[in-house]
């Protein structure tokens, strides 16, 4: 079986929950509201919540007659600062598997469609900084909308400055394992509880429940967990 030199981990859903839609929902609701919006309706919330693309944006704020630059900067600031509170309320942690990627010996990364100063939060906050070379998450700009997975754009990035010959990505969705495909990696998909029943489209090269099994997929161990 294959042994990695280079592993990069998606974020939310992976190292650490996922935050929930109900959070999502207020922190759009909130940007609608502080730019004079008080009746969003429900499919443009679920639109954006959901990840919505540049041109889907400025449809939604051509139909209130917002400013997109200025919309869309209420609402990353209220998304960003409604996930820093739910991480230092307690009420979204790290995954207590998280320590199986200390043992690794690879040079690993994070790449995230969240925000880079959101993974840069996380790191900090759960002290994980030491087992990460890089992180790579979206700036907070209406342009890198469509720059998110299954765009390679981070995955790119983050596989130019760690450099080797192989390399590993772990996601919790089927946009990860389409990044990791397209990029021309091997992709490991971490069924979680909230994505367990997911129906994907695309085959993952590996499958497993924990961290745990990716570190025995990482160092060449992966043959149980082969799809």
């Amino acid at each position: 079986m294959t042994s990695y030199d280079t592993v990069l981990f998606d974020s939310d859903g992976v190292l650490v929950d996922p935050p929930s839609y109900e959070t999502k929902v207020e922190a759009v609701q909130s940007a609608f509201e502080e730019v004079g919006v008080t009746r969003a309706e429900k499919r443009h919330v679920d639109a954006i919540v959901n990840g919505t693309t540049v041109e889907g944006l400025h449809e939604i704020c051509a139909a209130y007659d917002l400013d997109t630059d200025l919309f869309w900067e209420a609402r990353e600031r209220h998304d960003e600062q409604s996930q820093f509170e739910k991480f230092e309320a307690g009420s979204r942690s790290c995954y207590d598997d998280v320590t199986a990627i200390s043992g690794l010996s690879q040079r690993c990364g994070v790449v995230s469609n969240n925000h880079r100063s959101t993974i840069e939060f996380v790191l900090d906050f759960f002290d994980l900084e030491s087992a990460f070379e890089t992180y790579y998450g979206r700036e907070k700009t209406v342009e890198s909308l469509d720059l998110k997975k299954p765009n390679t754009h981070y995955l790119d990035r983050a596989l130019t400055e760690l450099g080797g010959e192989s390399a590993l990505y772990i996601g919790d969705s089927e946009s990860d394992v389409i990044a990791a495909h397209r990029a021309g990696v091997d992709s490991v998909f971490v069924s979680r509880p909230h994505c367990r029943d997911t129906d994907l489209s695309v085959t993952p090269t590996y499958e497993t429940d924990s961290l745990h099994g990716v570190a025995k997929i990482a160092n060449g161990d992966g043959r149980a967990y082969r799809k």
